[in-house]
């Protein structure tokens, strides 16, 4: 672990919290730590940090890298303060008219993201990321695994970023610039890999985890999604909504898939539930939404 820095946190005060990490102010408002849970991986940490580096270095907004630190315990890397930050989340649930005026901002900052070309010698294709996991996984019947494997195929290789974790609490902002964070899953390839999760999220995710991931209820995110997609893509019914959310649903199931996998490390049965919405999806169906 000799790339990893010592930091005492008596020099630190604990700033924020998130689903793998806690996130910790020099007192003196320098940098930031952001400590992984107990048990990640090293080479997980290592190459967000490294991802990161390369946003960095590519001119793509984001708080500056600094280096590779631990407590003893747990490891993480320490990155630039923004001060007077705040995702565009966080804004949104405290000043609600915010929501149609960012969701433009960050449908057009998704558009100059997905337009940039990526090293493709530091990022992987994402198609590359994806693949594996479904490969591998036993939690996937061998006929659905043949189904995705097929609907991944078909996917075009397109050699321009995706954030890979794209949604508005990974926007921040000091009121006057925005950053992208949380860019350990940067990569290259179509931009549906990055709008159809959010996709995903408006319908499927339960209000609870919905409130608790994004301070916002259902009602709010689904109307953040749809002035997402029609000005992202510049629609304007109800009816191209639809059918641009249908093209998205394979590129939704596949990355759906991942994380499941991921969460459960590729081990256990098939899940009857899941394997019923990925065939929906698989098939054009989007069950309870068109």
């Amino acid at each position: 672990m000799e790339n990893y820095e010592k930091i005492n946190l008596d020099e630190y005060v604990q700033s924020g919290e998130g689903g793998q990490a806690l996130t910790y102010t020099r007192n003196d408002g320098s940098a930031m730590a952001k400590l992984f849970m107990y048990g990640l991986g090293t080479d997980t940490i290592e190459s967000e940090f490294r991802k990161s580096l390369a946003v960095y270095e590519a001119g793509i907004p984001c708080p500056r890298p600094i280096r590779l630190v631990t407590d003893g315990e747990r490891f993480g890397a320490e990155y630039e303060v923004i001060p007077n930050k705040r995702s565009f989340t966080r804004i949104i649930s405290e000043e609600p008219e915010q929501l149609e005026p960012l969701t433009i901002k960050f449908a057009q900052m998704g558009r100059k993201l997905h337009s940039t070309p990526a090293d493709t010698a530091v990022f992987p294709d994402m198609k590359d990321v994806v693949r594996p996991w479904i490969e591998n996984s036993e939690c996937i019947s061998d006929p659905l695994r043949a189904r995705l494997l097929s609907a991944l195929d078909s996917i075009p290789s397109v050699k321009t970023c995706v954030h890979g974790d794209f949604h508005i609490g990974n926007i921040i902002t000091d009121g006057e610039k925005d950053y992208w964070i949380d860019l350990g899953d940067f990569a290259y390839g179509a931009p549906e890999w990055d709008l159809s999760m959010n996709f995903y999220l408006a319908y499927y995710m339960s209000p609870e985890y919905m409130y608790n991931l994004f301070h916002l209820d259902k009602a709010t995110f689904l109307r953040h999604w749809a002035c997402l997609v029609r000005s992202y893509y510049g629609l304007s019914t109800l009816e191209e909504q639809h059918a641009k959310e249908k093209e998205m649903l394979k590129y939704t199931v596949l990355k759906l898939f991942m994380f499941f996998c991921k969460r459960h490390n590729g081990k256990g049965d098939p899940n009857p539930q899941l394997e019923g919405l990925a065939n929906a999806f698989l098939a054009g169906i989007a069950p309870g939404v068109f």
